[in-house]
């Protein structure tokens, strides 16, 4: 197979901060190696992106090398899951940069079941084609047919000409919801990860609670969620002196928005928009209020704003290289926070013949960010607090 072009959001997910999707999956009986090498290896052909590497081709552009970029490897260990709480243990996350594998899978063997550590380049996938690999890998493994992806590139993505403009900061914010200025840090060390779990009827009552307020709006789980996250918590990390706007940024998967792209399209499809609000309107505003904000934000990303996105990504590369994307931030650097919403991911199919998942472990490498899991009669929130607010 030919090396593959990427994708325009792809570039994105590359170099320092690279932040790639990272799960550990906990299967209290047990996986067994062979059977696994043997349905990876048949699913592998269905995707074969999975083992891709990422090599550089003119002074503009990447592709993938769909050849010897896959590690795969079964280790024992003699700790408990169950009471061991660190993805690190279980999984070395990628990273994206030339040369390296795009794919590490590890099974680690504890005493009290199976671990199952998959970290996949977010160049490669965003959160939808991550559990599209997995549960089609699932679903093979028991015998079950599956969804085959969209491999097509360039009919995906039109060619996007470069309109000869200076793209910088300006640009990046008002076409792309992102930040453009130093160098991303490399490293999540020295932030701190809280874990927030919000119940079923805890939620029933703050959509109600919405509906009564604004009722000429239909504001969504999301939006109240990620306000309350904006609410709460970015006022105790904001630091740069005399800013006093913040801003909550909200990735959106543009499968459903693009024409051109198959929804079954298997690679990076997310854009980003970003609400901001002063911190005194911060204060003063009900949860409801700003998720008004959150709600008219994502519903603004229509097939003419997902274009104009793609054209100043391409511009950027076309102007400064694929290194300028490790200038880019997916919050503001002082006063921001992203929130990424994963209550959809199928945990229950990813079931290889002997049960799903009892427990999973996320890994987040964005300080300021948020993701928002499903669990047990409710939501689970990761939180990861910058290294300089941290709270008691």
């Amino acid at each position: 197979m030919p090396d593959v072009i990427f994708g325009p959001v792809d570039y994105l997910f590359t170099g320092a901060g690279s932040q790639p999707i990272t799960f550990a999956f906990f299967y209290p009986s047990g996986l067994n190696p062979d059977q696994l090498k043997k349905s990876l290896d048949e699913i592998v052909r269905h995707f074969p992106l999975v083992n891709s590497r990422l090599v550089r081709h003119g002074d503009t552009e990447y592709r993938y090398s769909p050849e010897g970029g896959m590690d795969f490897r079964v280790q024992d260990s003699d700790r408990t899951f169950r009471k061991d709480r660190e993805l690190k243990n279980y999984i070395t996350p990628v990273v994206t940069s030339e040369g390296n594998p795009l794919s590490r899978i590890v099974l680690t063997r504890t005493t009290d079941g199976s671990v199952l550590g998959v970290s996949l380049s977010h160049a490669l996938v965003d959160g939808f084609s991550f559990f599209h690999f997995m549960s089609s890998w699932a679903r093979l493994a028991r015998g079950d047919r599956f969804l085959e992806p969209g491999l097509d590139r360039h009919g995906a993505f039109p060619a996007f000409q470069d309109s000869g403009r200076a793209t910088g900061e300006k640009d990046i914010f008002e076409h792309c919801g992102l930040f453009y200025g130093e160098m991303r840090p490399d490293s999540r060390a020295g932030s701190r990860e809280e874990r927030l779990f919000i119940s079923k009827e805890e939620l029933k009552s703050m959509v109600d609670e919405a509906r009564q307020r604004l009722p000429d709006v239909l504001l969504s789980e999301n939006d109240l969620i990620t306000a309350s996250i904006w609410k709460k918590h970015l006022p105790g990390w904001t630091s740069a002196e005399g800013d006093t706007q913040t801003h909550v940024t909200c990735p959106v998967d543009f499968r459903r928005i693009l024409k051109s792209l198959p929804k079954n399209y298997f690679g990076c499809a997310v854009c980003f928009t970003t609400a901001t609000a002063s911190l005194d309107d911060l204060d003063q505003s009900s949860i409801e209020e700003l998720a008004l904000l959150v709600n008219r934000s994502v519903r603004k990303m229509n097939q003419d704003a997902v274009i104009r996105f793609l054209q100043a990504f391409n511009a950027l590369r076309m102007q400064e290289g694929p290194a300028a994307f490790q200038k880019i931030h997916l919050k503001h650097p002082q006063n921001g926070l992203i929130v990424t919403n994963l209550t959809r991911m199928p945990v229950r199919d990813l079931d290889f013949g002997s049960g799903a998942p009892s427990d999973f472990l996320i890994f987040s490498e964005v300080p300021g960010g948020a993701a928002v899991l499903p669990a047990e009669n409710g939501i689970e929130i990761v939180l990861l607090h910058p290294i300089e607010r941290r709270v008691p």
